[in-house]
């Protein structure tokens, strides 16, 4: 374990910051059939990296273990209550969705946070991720977009799993998994149905439906021992964090292993005559003509389980992301909300025209997530990086092919990138989820 007089085998950090003002190399190349793309590896493989491992994605569908159960170690943050007025829009009942202008949200990845720096010192765990990367390790079997994994290990057989400070991991996908999935068109290049257009719209969308459907004032806040470890008072700038409680937990996985996990739960909601926990994300129409779906309009209301039949099979990966992420976090409901634009041919005006309240092991069965296949994908993967030697390692899907590669890269691989992004967005705004 690590201890305060070995903080040199610590892994190497990168500057902490939101990434949501950025556009990164993922998703180049996206073709209408998907059988006959041509896409662009999520980061460029250098002459120096060596393939360490190699594997089919299909593998991963295989695999299974008994899930364990979470221990609570901290918790940071706060958390505002459930509106209940959204359980009543309808299509004609819609709420304009609005600009969340003053929250900020903050994707920090593992190296960067604070608290889990603290931890690790203190010898919590000896395998340190965020819910978002464990969540999208635990999906990665549908996935058919390029993405990698930042993986560091320390002596002692410490693990830490962490994304690119430049990557696209925060951006959501849209009908990645449907049968025609978005396309950059050469006549329109710059068009708002591109895949980066709809990356980046339907993440304001999750943001600003998460903290939207939660009452303000501090008299319906839940505040916990902690406060939000990224939030600097000093530099708010009329700011003030999103509702979002941090909790961190520590899993068992056999006796060896010990995985510290930071969770994020979105707000508390009364059910069953008693508070629970709920995670809140945002499903979004954009062209029921282009994305080869139904009208949400027409049948959203009388329909609701068809239109989400539909966006399971074109968005698996990404409702399956969301379901792991609550299921890690321990969350009792997931609010998923139905968000359309209010015009198809303008990207910045949107309603709600639906909500819905799911259990997270339900959702899982709709989506055909088994719970101990996807804790078997991270203790396969844990176990494979722990039979490495000590280093940098980068984990890829590649971008044509269902088949994850494991690359072991020299040890200062993107610090260079690190820095001269600081330089290009020295003095750049905070990121919100403003549209």
């Amino acid at each position: 374990p690590i201890n305060k007089m070995a903080r040199y085998n610590q892994p190497q950090r990168t500057r902490r910051r939101n990434n949501f003002g950025g556009r990164g190399r993922g998703g180049r190349g996206w073709a209408r059939d998907r059988q006959f793309a041509d896409r662009q590896a999520s980061v460029k493989v250098g002459a120096d990296w060596k393939v360490a491992e190699e594997f089919d994605l299909i593998k991963l569908n295989k695999l299974s273990t008994t899930a364990p159960k979470g221990e609570d170690l901290l918790w940071c943050g706060h958390l505002d209550r459930y509106n209940d007025v959204y359980d009543r829009v309808s299509t004609r009942s819609s709420v304009p969705l609005k600009r969340t202008e003053n929250k900020e949200f903050y994707p920090v990845t593992t190296t960067d946070d604070p608290v889990i720096e603290k931890l690790a010192i203190e010898g919590a765990g000896n395998v340190f991720a965020t819910d978002a990367i464990l969540a999208h390790l635990m999906a990665s079997a549908r996935s058919i977009y390029p993405w990698d994994v930042v993986i560091q290990k320390l002596p002692g057989d410490v693990l830490f799993f962490d994304k690119r400070d430049a990557s696209q991991f925060d951006f959501l996908t849209v009908s990645e998994t449907a049968y025609s999935p978005p396309a950059k068109s050469d006549d329109d290049p710059n068009g708002i149905n591109t895949p980066d257009r709809l990356s980046l719209e339907a993440t304001t969308i999750n943001q600003n439906f998460s903290q939207q459907i939660l009452k303000a004032g501090s008299a319906a806040r839940k505040n916990f021992d902690h406060p939000n470890p990224f939030f600097d008072e000093d530099d708010a700038d009329g700011m003030e964090p999103a509702s979002v409680a941090y909790r961190y937990r520590r899993f068992a996985l056999g006796e060896n292993i010990r995985l510290v996990c930071r969770c994020e739960l979105h707000g508390v909601v009364s059910k069953g005559g008693g508070d629970k926990y709920m995670t809140a994300f945002a499903l979004n129409e954009w062209d029921p003509a282009l994305s080869g779906g139904i009208s949400w309009r027409e049948k959203i209301d009388s329909q609701r389980g068809a239109v989400l039949a539909t966006e399971i099979k074109n968005n698996s990966c990404k409702v399956a992301r969301w379901t792991a992420q609550s299921i890690l976090s321990g969350a009792d409901q997931m609010k998923v909300g139905f968000v359309s634009r209010t015009n198809k041919t303008n990207a910045y005006e949107h309603a709600i025209i639906g909500t819905q309240f799911y259990r997270p092991v339900d959702l899982a069965m709709q989506t055909a997530m088994s719970v101990g296949n996807i804790w078997g994908v991270i203790k396969m993967l844990v176990d494979m990086m722990m039979g490495k030697p000590e280093g940098k390692y980068v984990l890829m899907r590649d971008p044509n092919r269902p088949v994850v590669r494991i690359y072991s890269v020299p040890p200062g691989t993107f610090e260079d990138d690190d820095d001269s992004d600081e330089e290009d967005e020295a003095g750049a705004a905070p990121t919100t989820g403003a549209e």
